[in-house]
């Protein structure tokens, strides 16, 4: 039993939650961070959501257990390796996801709307998307998109227009880093991804390319956007005294370098690494990274929290 509820747990992927901190955007900009009711609210959507992606995650390898035997890395993976019985984890994935949905909706009613729109979603990205060149990537950014629409929905928070449109090219770019990965992993191995084969990589690289400026502009556009600060905040007050040639009402602007240098060096994993091919893992395990991206949050929380 404990042998079956480790394969499980790989099965789940829980390291994939990353994705679901997408949740706390709207509390994060909306300036609800330190206000406890809605924090512990988007708190539990992140569990309750993280249960939903780690069902289908499941579901998902019931799904392609042909195909991916033939891949060189997922037939590692507990239910192509025959380690886990499909019965077992069948069982376990629609447990999970009925048991998601209750919780999903026993919290906020439009918690459960996004997330059978995300189960939804899933399952025809499973059955016919993922084979459909450029709608594949897109179904990849919609899901990103839900994520943060499910966390702003429970508590009520606005998304900017700038900041969702970032959120979208910032999707696009992983996801087309992930094909162009792929791409280079499997060279000449195609067989269990034949929609690989519908990617020329000089397109692949245009698209990267695409993506990676709009991720950091639409950023930029967001920043300049955002409402002025006044200066009357707890601990920076300080800023009102400077003179008027280095003060600034935008002061989120000061974090986009941090962003250009984050898209780099993605860019830079993905073409000299090949690591784009699970994003979740360059977070945690490329130091650089993991420090800019950190950065960038105590940068955000700071300028926010501080300056308001």
């Amino acid at each position: 039993m404990v042998k079956y509820s480790y394969l499980l747990l790989k099965e789940a992927r829980p390291r994939q939650w990353l994705k679901n901190l997408a949740l706390f955007t709207g509390l994060v900009f909306s300036g609800w961070l330190f206000v406890a009711e809605k924090f512990w609210t988007v708190v539990a959507g992140f569990l309750i959501f993280s249960l939903l992606t780690s069902s289908i995650y499941i579901l998902n390898d019931i799904i392609d257990l042909e195909a991916d035997r033939k891949h060189p890395f997922k037939r590692k993976r507990p239910l192509a390796s025959g380690k886990l019985p499909v019965e077992l984890a069948l069982f376990v994935s629609l447990g999970g996801i009925m048991v998601s949905l209750f919780l999903g909706w026993s919290l906020s009613f439009f918690l459960f709307l996004a997330m059978m729109a995300y189960l939804t979603l899933q399952l025809i990205y499973t059955g016919w998307l993922k084979h459909k060149p450029i709608v594949d990537v897109m179904a990849i950014a919609f899901g990103f998109l839900i994520r943060v629409y499910a966390g702003a929905l429970i508590i009520g928070a606005h998304i900017n227009v700038w900041l969702l449109l970032c959120i979208i090219s910032f999707s696009l770019f992983l996801a087309i880093g992930k094909r162009r990965s792929e791409l280079t992993l499997l060279q000449g191995q195609t067989a269990s991804r034949k929609v690989l084969g519908r990617y020329p990589e000089k397109l692949l690289d245009i698209y990267t390319s695409m993506f990676a400026n709009t991720t950091w502009v639409t950023y930029a556009l967001f920043t300049f956007m955002f409402p002025s600060f006044s200066f009357k905040g707890k601990a920076l007050t300080l800023l009102a005294e400077l003179p008027s040639t280095f003060r600034s009402e935008k002061w989120l602007m000061v974090t986009i370098p941090v962003v250009i240098y984050g898209v780099m060096r993605y860019l830079h994993l993905v073409y000299e690494k090949n690591k784009g091919e699970s994003p979740e893992k360059i977070l945690t395990d490329d130091r650089p990274m993991l420090i800019t991206v950190g950065v960038w949050g105590l940068m955000v929380v700071g300028i926010l929290y501080g300056l308001g």
